[in-house]
Formats: structure tokens, sequence, C-alpha cells
């Protein structure tokens, strides 16, 4: 199960070599960036992230969080939902 967490956070995402882009979205949020394993985060509080509670298999999910100078970020990155039920 871990090594299958560290593949799907390898950037297993047709976006993981798109350039992250700095301007909001038209509803004031901040564009999203794809995270990729150099980026260095400074996360000082998440505000919310994606519920893949019940999705199965490797699935992307969005993390909205302000760093320590108050700004507003989204990270995308690949997780594993929760919602496979074994046997």
């Amino acid at each position: 199960m871990r090594a299958l967490t560290l593949l799907a956070l390898a950037g297993l995402s047709p976006f993981a070599f798109a350039a992250p882009e700095e301007v909001a979205t038209a509803d004031n949020q901040p564009a999203v960036e794809v995270y990729t394993y150099d980026m260095e985060l400074d996360v000082a509080h998440v505000i919310s992230t994606t519920d893949v509670s019940q999705i199965c298999g490797v699935t992307p999910s969005i993390m909205t969080y302000e760093d320590h100078q108050g700004r507003r970020h989204r990270l995308e990155y690949l997780v594993i939902g929760g919602g496979c039920i074994d046997g």
C-alpha cells in the first residue's frame, strides 16, 4: 500500500509536467498548482481538501492552504481514495 501511495505522488497525473499558473481564477481562487517532488511547500494552515472517502483507487485531490505570509494556494496531488472495500 505504501508503494502505491508513493507511485501516486510520483506524478502520474497527465498534468504533472504542466507549468504552474500564477493567476487567480474567476471566483478569486488561486490557480491550481500540480505537486512535484522538487516543490518546497510552506503550509501554515490547511483550509480544505477534496473528499476522497468514497473513491476507490488513485485519484487527484486538491488542497487549499495558506502559507506563513497569509497567501492562499491550491495544490493538486494524487492520493488513494478510501472507498475501496477489501474482500
